[in-house]
């Protein structure tokens, strides 16, 4: 099977138990990720988030749809101001404690996986989006790294 790039989008930010969680979709299909299986993510998603430490909360999320069954949901929220805390949930996908099959029953993944090549590309930039909008500046802006987003494309090939 050889390897193919898929499509990256950016929905708005949104806002669970108090923290602001920027979004990624990664899916294949060219019509995106099925509103259920958003929604059914958007409902496990608070108990995947950290307590509060005094860190900005802010939390991004990359909701991944496979090619088969499985749907896949990374966490990774800001902590102790300058570590990411992850956490991950996975529907459909039997071999990951999934009871099911259905994309929309998400069960939290207790292994120390932190995302698959398509995954991945969000992390780097929002590590310098902290640094540029939280860590660098004399007064942190929640407000620009909330806006400050991978643009929209595919997962690779940005170079």
């Amino acid at each position: 099977m050889a390897f193919t790039e898929k499509l990256l989008t950016v929905p708005p930010p949104i806002e669970v138990a108090g923290r602001h969680i920027k979004r990624y979709h990664v899916t294949a299909d060219p019509s995106g990720i099925a509103p259920e299986v958003q929604d059914a993510a958007h409902a496990v998603l608070p108990t995947l988030l950290p307590e509060p430490d005094g860190t900005p909360p802010a939390t991004f999320v990359v909701l991944h749809r496979g090619g088969d069954d499985g749907a896949y949901l990374n966490v990774y929220s800001w902590v102790w101001d300058n570590v990411l805390h992850f956490r991950g949930a996975a529907a459909g996908q039997p071999v990951l404690g999934c009871p099911d099959r259905d994309p929309t029953h998400f069960v939290p993944v207790e292994r120390p996986w932190i995302g698959c090549v398509w995954e991945l590309p969000p992390i780097q930039h929002e590590r310098d989006a902290w640094v540029r909008h939280l860590l660098a500046p004399d007064t942190p802006d929640l407000d620009a790294y909330l806006v400050d987003s991978l643009p929209e494309g595919t997962t690779g090939d940005r170079a």
